[in-house]
């Protein structure tokens, strides 16, 4: 009898355009997909964190009721390595049921992360699953670092935005990479409109925010500029694009789900009912490219 090949998911980085990947999951699921092996950078080492262990649902439903109101409470203006600490995602992942080890996991799950120090990819497939989680998703400049291991850790997505090789370690034969990054051919950041002219106007009413925490007058600041989460959020587009697009050309996957996201920042947490039918609809889109490299 011939032996079914072993599916691998290398699940992106991406912030909020992350919980793609619990439509992408939900979206296998049904289509009869049965990895074998996942791997994580970022929001999708939480995302596969917890569909490895068998509590995607619960992570779901947690993500539905994040609101802006809930994010903003997050926020830590002491600027001590990053503007929030994000206590809350440990709290979250114990409350739902995910192991306190990685080894204890219903499947095998490889989480990467980046040594501030030495600017390593580190790969944590074993050990205290809060910690690795929580270092994996430490977007720089947003997050504070993470002390694990006798490291400082920063995000995975700055060396593996989209982590195929972690997959490809693990010995799995098909490839399904998860891109929640993707931009338009030579456009990696638009204006968008203000909340007046229709847009989200999110990246306005962040900014205001810490400006009323810290007791400064944001009105003085010129505006003709892109204020810092817009640079922020460019700047992170360009760097995961650059370096996933030199990633792929020596790891390719056999199957790519692109996200197409429009407006939707790497920190607006609150908005996981779009993204994760935008994952629905990224399998959708590559059904067929699917069914066949999986041979359902």
């Amino acid at each position: 009898m011939k032996k079914d090949p072993v599916i691998g998911l290398a699940l992106g980085s991406g912030g909020a355009r992350g919980w793609c990947h619990i439509g992408v999951l939900e979206a296998l699921d049904e289509m009869g997909v049965r990895p074998g092996v996942v791997a994580g950078t970022s929001m999708g080492a939480l995302v596969g964190v917890a569909w490895a262990s068998g509590r995607l649902d619960a992570l779901r439903d947690w993500v539905l009721e994040l609101t802006p109101r809930r994010f903003f409470g997050l926020i830590d203006p002491r600027f001590k390595g990053g503007l929030v600490e994000a206590q809350e995602i440990t709290r979250m992942l114990e409350d739902i049921g995910v192991p306190e080890r990685l080894e204890d996991l219903d499947l095998p799950f490889t989480a990467v992360a980046t040594d501030m120090r030495t600017g390593r990819e580190i790969w944590f497939d074993s050990g205290p699953t809060y910690p690795a989680i929580r270092a994996s998703v430490g977007i720089p400049g947003v997050m504070t670092p993470t002390w694990h291991e006798d490291m400082w850790l920063l995000d995975g997505g700055l060396v593996n935005p989209v982590p195929v090789s972690a997959v490809f370690a693990k010995r799995a034969e098909i490839i399904i990479a998860v891109n929640p990054n993707a931009t338009r051919p030579g456009r990696t950041w638009e204006e968008q409109p203000t909340e007046d002219e229709g847009g989200t106007g999110w990246t306005k009413v962040l900014p205001e925010a810490i400006a009323e925490a810290l007791n400064i007058d944001a009105d003085a600041e010129s505006r003709a500029a892109p204020n810092y989460f817009t640079v922020l959020n460019a700047s992170i587009d360009i760097m995961t694009e650059q370096i996933r697009r030199a990633r792929f050309a020596g790891e390719p996957p056999h199957v790519v789900l692109d996200a197409a996201f429009d407006d939707l920042t790497v920190l607006e947490l609150f908005r996981g009912k779009e993204a994760i039918a935008e994952g629905r609809r990224m399998v959708e889109a590559r059904a067929d490219r699917i069914a066949e490299v999986c041979r359902l």
